[in-house]
């Protein structure tokens, strides 16, 4: 019931954000489980397109986008890569520019682990995780459609 209330007294724009990034959360979490990582991220390109140009980039809001992914992401235990991709949309969908990044490491004991991050303009919007410098980047390619507006893959 708290929960409840405390989703009732944010702002109407917070809470539609807040619902957005649920929704989008979920249908990440379903798309990564059925389908080829490469595949999932050009139908997330299809609902990224942008509605209007960007003017400026706003911090405020693209830490409000940050905030609302990682409110919904317990609820549906949503880590780092679906974290990251949701935030990438929600950005997008607005035109700011944004680079998903994967990156891997090694622990001291040969233990291999990956973390996803969201970066617009040099700086991390969502998944710092601490020291990120021991994380190499693993190449990403590009997403991106032709004239026609049909989307696919660059490899």
């Amino acid at each position: 019931m708290k929960r409840l209330r405390k989703f009732f007294s944010l702002t109407g724009g917070d809470r539609l954000l807040l619902v957005k990034a649920v929704l989008l959360l979920a249908v990440i979490r379903v798309g990564l489980k059925l389908l080829p990582f490469q595949q999932l991220r050009g139908l997330l390109a299809k609902i990224a397109q942008p509605r209007a140009k960007l003017q400026a980039v706003d911090e405020a809001f693209v830490n409000k986008v940050a905030w609302a992914v990682r409110v919904a992401s317990p609820y549906l235990r949503a880590v780092c890569l679906p974290q990251a991709l949701a935030t990438q949309v929600l950005l997008a969908r607005c035109g700011y520019p944004t680079q998903l990044r994967i990156g891997i490491t090694r622990s001291k004991g040969g233990q291999i682990s990956a973390h996803a991050w969201l970066e617009s303009q040099g700086e991390v919007v969502i998944g710092s995780a601490g020291n990120m410098a021991r994380y190499i980047p693993v190449p990403l390619p590009e997403v991106g459609s032709d004239e026609s507006g049909s989307w696919h893959l660059f490899t």
